[in-house]
């Protein structure tokens, strides 16, 4: 009984190591909401950061997303960029609506996701955990990139951590 036991862990263990090698588990999904194209706008000095994703509602009903949280983050807000006069503000959203089998991206400029109080440690090219949550109670946790403050987008090559890659021109 106990090697079964054993057996069982140790293959559901193998398996999500192996799922996440694949990149089975790298997409954030929960009953029919999906976070892809996830990355935040890393800023130095413990200044606020941009959070910016793609979020998909596969389901037949409107959802809202109102709320997030990180546990890399102390204060995590939903926000919108507004232009009014000319100027620019952004302004705290209670709540985004996403249509049935439509997708909302949050992108530079728009709607975003205000990442403020940064714990130690966080820097261009690691991962963030960002749990959304929705009016249903569901949360979807995806990882976001954390990109360099020149980064303008999920594929800009300028927000990605090369230094490591000797030898190759950026």
């Amino acid at each position: 009984m106990r090697s079964n036991a054993f057996f069982s862990r140790t293959a559901r263990r193998g398996l999500a190591a192996g799922a996440l090698s694949l990149g089975l588990l790298g997409s954030a999904c929960a009953a029919g909401i999906q976070v892809t194209d996830a990355w935040i706008r890393w800023l130095p000095a413990n200044l606020p950061a941009g959070g910016y994703a793609k979020v998909t509602n596969d389901t037949d009903k409107e959802i809202k997303l109102v709320g997030a949280s990180s546990p890399k983050y102390g204060m995590v807000m939903l926000h919108q960029t507004v232009n009014k006069n000319g100027m620019s503000n952004m302004v705290h959203v209670d709540a985004i609506a996403i249509a049935p089998h439509k997708s909302m991206a949050f992108t530079p400029g728009d709607y975003h996701i205000m990442l403020m109080q940064p714990k130690p440690g966080i820097e261009p090219g690691q991962k963030v955990p960002v749990t959304l949550k929705f009016s249903d109670g569901q949360t979807v946790t995806a990882e976001f990139e954390v990109r360099k403050p020149t980064a303008s987008g999920p594929g800009d090559m300028k927000g990605m951590d090369m230094d490591h890659m000797h030898g190759m021109r950026h």
